[in-house]
């Protein structure tokens, strides 16, 4: 491949527009859940179970998506998200019955999700990158924040003029006009057409040898299978920090705008802070990202939760006083710091757990991460339907904002792979891994 340039910025380039409009086709259900409540007049706990059943789907696809990456590569899963995605939004307008919307936003674009989102790019980004892993992931993953400041007013725009249905519609044909055809520019590994990690050049036989990244030989030297990583504790640290983190990420995501509403701010505030989110999540995640690769893993998701335990805060405080400083105050911590934890998920795993088996193995922690993805709009759901406020329900999620950070430091990556800033700590001469 004779490019001007490291061809793992194309996959970069390639996997941020992908997340520019796959992710945000899903974070719209938060714009579609008031015309649809208005509509239909079913319960909050019902309709915004039809996104959390998304995610109990995703988490059952999750460990076979992994495989299929193992055997068939990001084209064959980009491609295949695309389908399942594009028919569900296509469909969803069709809507008559909550099963329907169960159907096609949790089944068809609750799978495609897995593909095309944060799960299905984590499988194969990271081994394009060892030194600037955390950067090129930050840089891939900002497209979300891009897509929410351009994607979501035009839904949100559409949703006013036309009727959720025309928005839905748009945004299924806009998944399969766009993403269908660029996702096949898309290599598994810089070595499938001869390259190597960062675009470095071929060790020559007079050249020193790289400095390795490993902190723990044996660890690294293992051949890890899934049934194998399945019994270390350090597996189970990962999928317990995976699931808390995504119960809080979309606990507020689905909420929040019809919490603002209910609190008395209006339509447009509310839109605008769901965006503004996504967009302080684009500095937010590369800068984090890239902060992982001198600082460390661990730091910057325990930054993330605390981001998140800020944002649950604000929002409890905004029932007693609903000013806009509190306003900012939530979204900025949401979105700048928040957000992070997405720019290092991939690295996490792959840094304890590399081998040929690591899409099987992250597939099934995202298993564990998608069911906390669906707790989270379901409890947050649930327990304002019991009690008549959010109150409670945002306080546990402080205290589950809390829990994922000391699970990722239990499970303490910096003990496997030295990011580049440590790589002190690394004393083992060999060649990267």
């Amino acid at each position: 491949m004779h490019l001007p340039f490291f061809y793992g910025w194309l996959i970069v380039v390639v996997t941020f527009v992908t997340m520019a409009i796959g992710v945000n086709a899903r974070t719209a259900f938060s714009l579609f859940f008031p015309p649809i409540i208005s509509e239909f007049g079913w319960d909050r706990g019902v309709t915004a179970g039809a996104f959390s059943f998304g995610f109990v789907v995703s988490g059952g696809v999750s460990p076979l998506i992994g495989r299929m990456m193992d055997r068939l590569g990001p084209r064959a899963v980009m491609e295949l998200g695309v389908a399942l995605m594009g028919g569900g939004l296509l469909l969803a307008p069709l809507t008559t019955q909550p099963w329907h919307l169960y159907l096609t936003i949790g089944v068809l674009v609750g799978a495609g999700s897995v593909c095309l989102g944060y799960s299905g790019q984590s499988l194969f980004l990271p081994n394009w990158f060892i030194r600037r892993r955390g950067l090129a992931m930050g840089l891939a993953f900002a497209g979300v924040g891009i897509g929410s400041v351009t994607l979501l007013p035009w839904v949100q725009h559409m949703i006013e003029q036309t009727g959720w249905r025309t928005a839905c519609t748009a945004m299924g044909i806009l998944v399969f006009a766009v993403l269908a055809p660029i996702n096949l520019l898309l290599r598994k590994r810089p070595e499938d057409i001869g390259l190597l990690p960062d675009g470095d050049a071929a060790p020559s036989a007079t050249s020193a040898a790289p400095r390795s990244n490993v902190v723990d030989p044996i660890w690294a030297a293992t051949d890890w299978t899934l049934r194998r990583a399945l019994r270390t504790a350090r597996f189970w640290w990962i999928a317990l920090g995976y699931f808390c983190g995504l119960y809080i990420w979309y606990a507020v995501q689905v909420h929040q705008t019809k919490y603002l509403l209910d609190i008395g701010f209006s339509a447009n505030v509310a839109v605008w802070a769901l965006g503004v989110v996504s967009l302080l999540g684009i500095p937010g995640q590369v800068w984090l990202g890239h902060l992982s690769d001198r600082i460390g893993r661990e730091w910057i998701w325990a930054i993330s939760c605390a981001g998140f335990a800020i944002c649950f805060a604000a929002l409890i405080a905004l029932k007693f006083a609903p000013a806009l400083p509190l306003v900012y105050l939530m979204i900025f911590t949401q979105g700048a710091l928040g957000y992070g934890l997405t720019s290092i998920m991939g690295a996490v795993v792959l840094e304890i757990f590399q081998g040929k088996q690591y899409g099987s193995i992250f597939g099934t922690i995202m298993l564990a991460a998608l069911a906390g993805g669906a707790a989270g709009p379901w409890a947050t759901g649930l327990l304002y339907d019991l009690s008549g406020s959010y109150t409670l329900a945002f306080a546990i999620g402080i205290a589950v904002s809390i829990l994922s950070a000391v699970a990722i430091w239990q499970a303490s990556p910096r003990k496997v792979r030295a990011v580049a800033g440590q790589m002190h700590k690394a004393p083992f001469k060999h060649d990267q891994a």
